[in-house]
């Protein structure tokens, strides 16, 4: 890969990455603003429990790829970004155009979904 494909792939991850950190901090305002106190009756309380959950597992799957995106710029300021994990192979510059934070190639995150699905 070459410095301008990283370069285009880090700018890619770096606005992700703004992206997440912003949605972060709305998930957590709409988390503060619903309030056990408020609802009037039980079918309020639930729906309030539920949208809460709700809105602490979203920011849940969110802070994972926050995780790999961070692993990803790391690798490249290391310079062993788009190399597999697993097999220590080069992972196809379409791939990493598309998940730019994987960090396996499609045959080894194939063999880790099929582990997880076992």
């Amino acid at each position: 890969m070459n410095s301008k494909e990283k370069e285009r792939i880090k700018k890619k991850l770096l606005k992700e990455k703004d992206e997440i950190l912003k949605k972060l901090s709305e998930f957590r305002n709409e988390g503060k603003e619903i309030e056990p106190g408020i609802a009037q009756d039980m079918v309020d309380k639930a729906e309030s429990s539920y949208t809460k959950e709700f809105l602490f597992e979203l920011s849940d799957t969110e802070r994972k790829l926050l995780i790999q995106i961070d692993n990803a710029l790391k690798k490249i300021e290391r310079d062993d970004f788009g190399i597999c994990e697993m097999c220590q192979k080069e992972i196809s510059i379409k791939r990493l155009s598309v998940v730019p934070w994987t960090p396996y190639c499609i045959k080894c995150q194939e063999k880790q979904e099929k582990k997880i699905s076992q």
